[in-house]
């Protein structure tokens, strides 16, 4: 384990999570264009997610393992919560594979809960892909500045700004500052859950059905 910020990295993230998605993909029978449909992202996109040249924010892996029916869990060896209560130097952080975002997960499992919330630590330099996804999501800064872009506006957000937004409207957002910033990220979409339970779900080996894609300009690519 790497020490960062006084916290514990999860090293644990091989193989690349593009390879895992990739089979997953094709353990499903799909192609690429139908899993972009499903998971309202652009074939381009995937096709660079998959070969390890672009790694996703974890909403967009949430929605990419959504569409192939499972959890974030799946992809990355993300810690477990279980409790409510954690204390800051003890809780553990991770990351997802090829990207220097650190998250900590703040928030619990139990029946019937729809919230899930991470502190984020974002480097300099850092800038997002544009999303939308179903579900509602509230930003608040903590420390530092990132510049988020939410439809058609832009707003560069400072520590003690805050954002509240339906998933629904393009989003995205960056750090142009030299300094990290210290996010706290929480929102509705069903990020984790159990690969066993999932696989217990009589339909959770069919295909999703076919929801409208996002608008872009990139080229689409190998659809095998």
């Amino acid at each position: 384990m790497a020490d960062i910020a006084g916290g514990r990295l999860a090293q644990d993230l091989s193989p690349k999570v593009g390879s895992l998605i990739r089979a997953r993909r094709r353990q499903q029978q799909m192609t690429l264009q139908m899993l972009g449909e499903a998971a309202r992202t652009s074939v381009g996109y995937l096709s660079q997610i998959e070969r390890d040249q672009a790694t996703p924010s974890l909403g967009t892996l949430a929605q990419i393992a959504r569409a192939l029916g499972v959890g974030v869990d799946y992809f990355i060896a993300a810690p477990s919560v279980e409790n409510a209560f954690s204390r800051s130097e003890d809780r553990r952080r991770f990351s997802i594979d090829g990207t220097s975002i650190v998250y900590e997960r703040i928030t619990t499992e139990f029946p019937g809960n729809m919230l899930s919330a991470f502190i984020m630590t974002v480097p300099p330099g850092y800038r997002s892909e544009t999303v939308s996804h179903e579900g509602e999501e509230l930003l608040y800064v903590l420390s530092g500045e990132i510049t988020q872009r939410l439809g058609q506006d832009e707003m560069i957000m400072k520590a003690g700004d805050a954002l509240h937004f339906r998933g629904n409207q393009p989003h995205a957002w960056a750090n142009h500052t030299a300094l990290p910033a210290r996010l706290l990220w929480t929102g509705t979409l069903e990020l984790f859950q159990s690969i066993t339970a999932s696989r217990a779900r009589p339909d959770a080996d069919k295909k999703p059905e076919r929801q409208p894609a996002l608008s872009t300009s990139k080229p689409k690519e190998d659809q095998s």
